[in-house]
């Protein structure tokens, strides 16, 4: 036995070093819910990244994909054997792997975090645009949506899909195209499984200037203050000096 598993190991390390061939299997579990109706069980068989045949337990039986793969799904759907075998695998593997999912993974959620911010349309009927960025929230199912004194807006809004950070996070950005009015109040709202009540955020008019404006002006500002500092000190210096100067008088 050790022997013989030493040739096909050497073997199998000769070809794939040579660059010749690449065999393996692929094993997939499709799953909404936690029934096992819901389950779908495939594996496929493949050959140098070419899928040669394939077991699917919503077919019930072998398909071949090539030549070769279509002579061997014919022989392994007589033997009826083989294929209660692999039938009973879409409750036999796929029903504790995905219990083991929800109870770990699937179940767990994180809360969203949500940045309100003002962006100039580029073509509007419509003056000024906000947009609520939502991030690092999971799952992926969300609802944003607006709120204007109050009545949820259903026109001039736009939203893109959930998009996967790749880090098991996911962000979504909504925009409002609207025409400011004074005294309203405007909120982005946030429902999502991790939270318990709708997270709501106010847009507060203060911020709407731009981050890039906003910074030259603090520096302005900063300037100005120094300068005035500088100035102060200056006089005081002056004062000083002033009084302790002594007068001679001259015939």
């Amino acid at each position: 036995m050790a022997s013989s598993f030493l040739c096909l190991s050497l073997l199998f390390i000769s070809l794939s070093t040579a660059g010749g061939f690449m065999y393996y299997d692929l094993i997939r579990c499709v799953f909404n819910s936690t029934e096992v109706k819901d389950f779908e069980y495939v594996r496929s068989w493949y050959c140098n990244k070419l899928e040669i045949i394939r077991f699917d337990s919503s077919v019930g039986k072998f398909v071949g994909y090539t030549e070769l793969g279509v002579k061997n799904a014919e022989r392994l759907n007589k033997d009826q054997g083989q294929l209660a075998a692999f039938r009973s695998q879409k409750e036999v593997y796929c029903k504790h792997n995905i219990g083991v999912w929800y109870s770990n993974i699937l179940s767990k959620s994180a809360s969203p975090t949500v940045k309100l911010h003002s962006m100039t349309p580029v073509s509007s009927q419509h003056p000024a645009m906000l947009v609520c960025s939502v991030y690092d929230f999971f799952p992926s199912e969300i609802k944003v949506s607006w709120l204007r004194d109050g009545q949820e807006l259903s026109s001039d809004v736009t939203s893109t899909e959930e998009m996967a950070d790749g880090d098991w996070y996911y962000q979504t950005h909504s925009h409002l195209e609207y025409t400011p009015r004074s005294g309203e109040k405007i909120s982005c709202v946030v429902e999502h499984a991790s939270l318990k009540e709708p997270l709501i955020t106010d847009w507060d008019p203060s911020s709407s200037m731009p981050e890039s404006e906003r910074n030259k002006l603090a520096i302005g500002a900063s300037g100005l203050i120094l300068g005035l500092i500088l100035s102060l000190a200056g006089f005081i210096y002056y004062r000083r000096k002033a009084r302790g100067r002594i007068l001679v008088p001259t015939n």
